[in-house]
Formats: C-alpha cells, structure tokens, sequence
C-alpha cells in the first residue's frame, strides 16, 4: 500500500509507461488509418478539403498520419517525427471537423491529440525502435 501511495518512480517504470501510451495511442489510432485505406477510392471525392488541395490530397495526408505514422509510433521508429503528422490531423479533427466542440463530437480526436501531443514532448522512451537505434 505504502508503494502504490509513493510518489517516487523509477526510469523503467517511466519507460514502460511511455510504451502502454505509444502502442496504446498507435493501435487506437490504426483502424482509423486502416478504413481510409481500404474505402480510399470511395472517399476521395468526399473527404474534406482542409489544406485547399482537393479532397484526394488531403485524405492521401490523413491516411499517411492515421495509418503509416501510426505503425511508426507502435514501434517506437522516428517516434516524434512521426507524431507530428497526427498530431497535425488530430488538431485538424478538432478545431476544423468537430468546430473545437471537445466535449461534443470532438471529444475523440481531442483525446487523441492530448496523447499524441504527450508522447512528442515525452518521446519514444527506452523501450522503442529509437534507442535501440541509439537515438
């Protein structure tokens, strides 16, 4: 009892902790990738148009971020890198999809955001592709 009162931690606790978030917040984040990936050409002409480049573009972007960048942050691989393209989208999401209603419809990609954002300030942790890289 008295451990799980502490407010001591250890470096290994810290780095597992970043590896639940990072799997957890890239795993979450796949199937969404995944569904643009494999309706893409229904999509295309209806996704929205959030950058002025056509509709095709900007669910080309989204797919990347949701779907490869995702993979990237599982295995922890050019983690902050590779967060910046979500956390871009999840700000997309929020402030241009949802009208900045977090606690309405937008409540999903904000938790998102809030993770993604967390795990580029933080970075990959000891446990990731990165630090085995030496990084």
């Amino acid at each position: 009892m008295k451990k799980l009162l502490s407010t001591n931690y250890t470096d290994w606790a810290v780095s597992i902790a970043l590896l639940v978030l990072r799997v957890g917040m890239g795993v979450m984040m796949l199937p969404h990738g995944y569904g643009k990936l494999v309706h893409f050409a229904e999509r295309k002409n209806s996704f929205m148009n959030f950058l002025g480049m056509g509709s095709t573009v900007s669910l080309s972007l989204s797919l990347f971020a949701e779907f490869f960048c995702a993979l990237f942050v599982i295995v922890g691989l050019f983690t902050r890198f590779a967060v910046l393209p979500l956390v871009i989208g999840m700000s997309v999401a929020v402030f241009n999809a949802h009208d900045a209603q977090i606690f309405g419809d937008g409540e999903t990609p904000a938790l998102y955001l809030a993770g993604f954002i967390a795990i580029l300030l933080i970075g990959p942790g000891k446990v990731s592709a990165d630090k085995l890289m030496g990084k």
